[in-house]
């Protein structure tokens, strides 16, 4: 049987409020290895997930965070150490997503200042102040493992009709491998999940069936795909990889 070595590891997660989203998979599936979470919402956002964790006896707690708020990365790692101890495992996966357009293409809106500042917020600014934290604290500790799993898009090179999105999401990219790069002497691995269409409750039963065409295997992903990727990044079995973008769209991607 293989162990993947995350007994009691604490893992802070962004965005986990979609009960059937990616970030919420990924609490779960962490939490079946005995990892302790701190699941990150944004304000407003309902709690479904904690109190179900709770009752399949994990470790979890919640809190809410305002990721354009360039202030909320240091009060979630200090919450985290608060409630659960040190962190080793960020999984950088919350997201803004207003369409935006140069040409109004898909009816979206034109792009503006306002929103693409509104993306660079929370998709690119957040995470990279998330990962900066989690550096410098696993250094003033002097830890030798640690984890960052960067979800992103395999649109991130650039698409019609949401371009801040796409934009922010390759810049995130650029983000993480830098870090990967940085962090791993300090024994931090930073890796990238590119998944392609994921039924997250956004795919209509006509796009299902469209999308499902996309990839070799027939069928559109399931946030427990992206999650099971995610326990493999965060496990002793992936120590060897880092700065590695991993496209997780049943071949619809494949350079």
């Amino acid at each position: 049987m293989i162990d993947p070595r995350l007994r009691d590891r604490v893992a802070v997660i962004t965005g986990t409020d979609n009960a059937l989203g990616i970030g919420a998979a990924i609490a779960r599936a962490l939490a079946r290895q005995q990892v302790r979470l701190l699941l990150v919402n944004p304000p407003g956002a309902v709690d479904h997930l904690t109190p179900s964790l709770r009752a399949d006896g994990h470790t979890a707690h919640a809190i809410t965070a305002d990721l354009a708020d360039p202030a909320s990365p240091e009060r979630i790692y200090d919450e985290a150490e608060a409630r659960l101890g040190p962190v080793q495992i960020l999984v950088n996966n919350a997201a803004h997503n207003d369409p935006d357009t140069f040409t109004r293409a898909r009816g979206a809106r034109p792009v503006s200042a306002a929103s693409l500042d509104a993306h660079h917020a929370v998709n690119t600014r957040a995470p990279a102040l998330l990962m900066a934290q989690h550096h410098r604290r696993h250094q003033q500790r002097r830890d030798e493992w640690g984890r960052i799993i960067t979800l992103s898009t395999d649109a991130a090179d650039g698409a019609p009709g949401e371009i801040s999105y796409w934009a922010t999401k390759n810049a995130l990219e650029s983000l993480s491998r830098s870090a990967a790069a940085e962090f791993g002497s300090a024994g931090i691995t930073v890796n990238i999940i590119a998944p392609g269409p994921v039924q997250t409750g956004w795919i209509s039963r006509d796009n299902t069936t469209r999308f499902a065409e996309f990839s070799p295997l027939r069928r559109v992903g399931h946030p427990e795909d992206i999650a099971d990727i995610a326990v493999f990044l965060a496990s002793h079995q992936a120590r060897w990889l880092t700065g590695q973008t991993l496209y997780a769209g049943g071949g619809k991607r494949m350079t």
